[in-house]
């Protein structure tokens, strides 16, 4: 017994020094000299699918999120990639806002409408564009766990995200202090602390910090110096940042990305289709599809930080969130092309057996226009979620009776909202496989 007990005490001796000599996980870090300073905490990976059918979705932030981009993708994603969740959304973006200041507006603002889930992005402002003060991080950390707490309490489930980077000091903070690198190695703490809050309450964290730090200097190397990751101004990004915000929420959700799956039988002259997706017809190598589910559409330039297509490039956005699959059995030749509305692509007999993503390959397809539509009348309702709340519940309506000024705006979003399931429609389509 003696014995077990002293190789008892020796292991767990040994389990303490090797944990304090290997220290924290920490993220893999690029063998660019520009991160050698950085200590970014590893990330958890999302477990399981955290949202639930009807669930509705306060999408919560400073200025970038009142931006109306990040926020655009995620509710125009949920709405036509996976529109058997039924999720609708609210944004609350709020120009120069801290942690400090939703937790004072939340309850009026925010849980009167009753957010089963909840996304959050602070830390941005609350950093206070300067190097790094233990002071202000533990000001920090007390509001953001405020909070996820508040929300807690209201029955919603939170994911947590991490401020994002700079790319330059921000011109129009008078009081920004230190260096690029001294405030990205700060907001790099604050993305710690989230993570560390993250865990202590038991709710999700969304990685927008490290991906976009990384994201931005290998964009750089890629597309030349002027690709801004964080945006032309150093800390709003464009769209192609924003897509990277995107990813890391849609990702901490834990969906899995598949849109659909198009399996074609050319030998048994058959074909087939995933839920969400009807096949009409199958003859003569011609496949025609009803689809109630659609793949994320964008047909802008990519390599170009204005655009959602550069963002794609910059994460796995569609390996992991945009599958829709042709998946082609039976061949005889060695290629094939496969046209899908005005355009086509060829491929090996090997590439389609495996499968090809459509959505990656098909910038402009048969979706697109359909698409189009549900995206506009997505970002028409953030644009007056806005104005409710800032102009309305904290303008002169408000201040004279909230309860009549909700009311009033309620009654104006509702047909907004009305809009976008009026514009997402099934869509027929029809790919056609020629061998070559």
């Amino acid at each position: 017994m003696k014995q077990l007990l002293r190789w008892g005490v020796w292991l767990a001796v040994l389990v303490t020094t090797s944990c304090t000599l290997l220290g924290p996980r920490l993220e893999p870090k690029p063998a660019d000299p520009a991160f050698a300073k950085f200590q970014p905490l590893k990330a958890p990976a999302a477990a399981g699918l955290l949202l639930q059918r009807g669930d509705r979705l306060a999408i919560v932030g400073d200025s970038i999120t009142e931006q109306k981009r990040y926020s655009r993708i995620m509710e125009t994603y949920l709405t036509v990639c996976a529109p058997e969740l039924a999720v609708t959304a609210r944004q609350y973006g709020w120009s120069g806002e801290t942690a400090e200041g939703f937790l004072r507006r939340m309850t009026n603002d925010c849980l009167r409408f009753q957010p089963t889930v909840a996304t959050t992005c602070y830390g941005m402002n609350d950093h206070k564009y300067r190097p790094y003060d233990e002071k202000n991080a533990q000001w920090y950390r007390e509001r953001q766990t405020g909070i996820v707490r508040a929300f807690k309490a209201a029955g919603t489930r939170v994911v947590l995200g991490s401020p994002g980077c700079v790319g330059k000091m921000p011109g129009w903070v008078k009081s920004a202090t230190g260096t690029v690198e001294d405030l990205n190695l700060s907001l790099c703490k604050f993305r710690n602390i989230d993570i560390e809050i993250a865990s202590d309450e038991g709710v999700r964290f969304a990685d927008i910090f490290w991906p976009m730090l990384t994201a931005g200097v290998a964009a750089k190397q890629t597309y030349g110096a002027d690709f801004a990751v964080a945006g032309t101004d150093g800390v709003h990004p464009g769209w192609a940042g924003q897509v990277v915000m995107a990813y890391a929420f849609l990702k901490a959700f834990g969906l899995g990305g598949g849109i659909g799956t198009f399996t074609v039988d050319l030998a048994g002259h058959q074909a087939t289709a995933t839920e969400g997706h009807v096949v009409n017809s199958f003859k003569d190598g011609v496949l025609t599809v009803t689809s109630s589910r659609y793949p994320f559409c964008a047909a802008d330039e990519p390599g170009k930080d204005s655009t959602i297509r550069g963002g794609m490039a910059l994460v796995p956005f569609n390996a992991d969130l945009n599958r829709l699959q042709l998946v082609v059995k039976g061949a005889t030749a060695a290629n094939y092309k496969v046209a899908w509305g005005t355009n086509s692509c060829v491929y090996s007999a090997v590439q389609l057996a495996k499968g090809v993503n459509l959505a990656e390959d098909f910038a402009v397809n048969p979706f697109s226009a359909a698409f189009r539509k549900v995206d506009e009348a997505v970002g028409a309702k953030q644009t007056f979620e806005t104005t409710q709340i800032k102009k309305i519940f904290h303008g002169p309506e408000g201040k004279a009776d909230m309860e009549a000024a909700v009311k009033k705006t309620e009654a104006e979003r509702a047909p907004l909202a009305a809009a976008i399931q009026a514009a997402f429609q099934p869509v027929t389509h029809t790919l056609k496989i020629e061998a070559q």
